[in-house]
């Protein structure tokens, strides 16, 4: 693969392996922003109708990422947690009614489905502990489950399930699939339709490599207009830009999503790194991706004390390597590595480490180095 040093140009001695939280921008993004910010400065909004051209490629960009049928299917949220709000108040819930979750999900996928309790929705939390995830959690789903809301990939472990099985499974049981894709798209293939899912969203932060504040909400055709709107504004409207209509409908577009003025800014920089991904392809960031974390798996197998969290089983393993080191509080060692410009994260228990495509196997061979030494005494 060709090497993409001159995109990430990071700082001397930065060992970046923070993707699954917030991810540098690749070069051309933060030359997006910059040019972005001087037409601001110089012209204001005269180029308005070029800036919606960049919205249209963004959409266009995510459908093709999701395999969506169409951009219709596609709207620009703030972040993954207002997507599944969507979700969850849009449903017409009815007293009974139940949620299957796993117990490993991060908050955003767990306190939503949880605040439907006073409309009497129950929330069935399912290990993923066992030998087949899958299989546990469709046994789960009995004849009051309404949805299944899981993570493609969860968030600390790195465990990746099969969604295509969890798809054909909930699709027996008339029971809705949601995905929260955060962990997985713009790292591994995401294919909605070979999924079968009802809804996914994610954000633009991770390993796609864009800006906090922007996000995708891929909503099903089928299910758009089942889904109660709570947010109105003029950007959501059928006939959005006719100022003076004053009769008005949703749109039949998954921008019936977007209430109000979109995030220009967040666009701008989004559709750059997707524009990085697109050309780079996702056979081969998942490929250059899965070589990387075998790579730190297997160093990190080999020191002294440290029990790798993450699954080994390629069919399970994604762009997270979470490890612990030694049967003591993990933070000492994490701050050390942090003093040492070794960028990882704290969860479930243990250290995580998360590298993308373009990760320099010398970032990766160091960072082992390091924690060899920390951990020697």
């Amino acid at each position: 693969m060709t090497t993409f040093a001159a995109e990430f140009p990071q700082a001397p001695g930065l060992r970046y392996l923070n993707h699954a939280a917030v991810a540098p921008w690749p070069q051309r993004a933060a030359t997006a922003v910059t040019e972005f910010a001087r037409q601001n400065a110089t012209i204001g909004a005269r180029d308005y109708p070029q800036w919606l051209d960049i919205e249209r490629r963004l959409r266009q960009r995510l459908r093709t990422l999701l395999n969506a049928p169409s951009t219709a299917d596609i709207a620009l949220v703030k972040n993954t947690s207002e997507a599944l709000s969507f979700v969850a108040f849009g449903l017409d819930w009815k007293p009974g009614d139940k949620v299957v979750i796993s117990d490993e999900e991060f908050p955003s996928n767990r306190v939503v489905w949880q605040a439907l309790a006073p409309l009497g929705v129950e929330v069935v939390q399912v290990s993923l502990k066992g030998e087949c995830p899958e299989a546990d959690l469709l046994a789960a789903c009995d004849a009051s489950t309404r949805l299944m809301a899981i993570s493609a990939v969860q968030y600390a472990s790195g465990l990746r399930l099969d969604l295509a099985e969890l798809g054909r499974g909930c699709e027996r049981r008339g029971v809705l699939l949601c995905v929260d894709a955060i962990q997985q798209l713009g790292a591994l293939a995401f294919d909605v339709q070979a999924i079968g899912c009802a809804f996914a969203m994610a954000d633009g932060h991770k390993w796609l490599l864009g800006p906090e504040g922007l996000g995708v909400f891929y909503c099903r055709r089928d299910l758009r207009e089942q889904l109660t709107l709570h947010e109105y504004g003029w950007h959501m409207l059928e006939h959005a830009g006719d100022y003076d209509r004053t009769d008005w409908e949703p749109a039949r577009s998954a921008r019936r999503f977007e209430c109000g003025s979109p995030n220009m800014l967040g666009a701008v920089a989004l559709e750059s790194s997707l524009s990085l991904l697109e050309e780079v392809g996702m056979p081969a960031v998942e490929s250059a991706l899965g070589q990387r974390t075998q790579a730190l798996a297997s160093g990190l197998a080999r020191l002294s004390g440290c029990q790798l969290l993450s699954p080994t089983d390629e069919r399970r393993r994604s762009g997270i390597v979470c490890a612990r080191f030694g049967s003591g509080d993990q933070r000492p060692l994490f701050e050390q590595l942090t003093r040492a410009q070794v960028v990882c994260a704290l969860r479930g228990g243990g250290i995580r480490f998360s590298p993308h495509f373009y990760t320099d196997a010398r970032v990766i061979e160091e960072t082992i180095d390091e924690i060899a030494r920390l951990t020697r005494g």
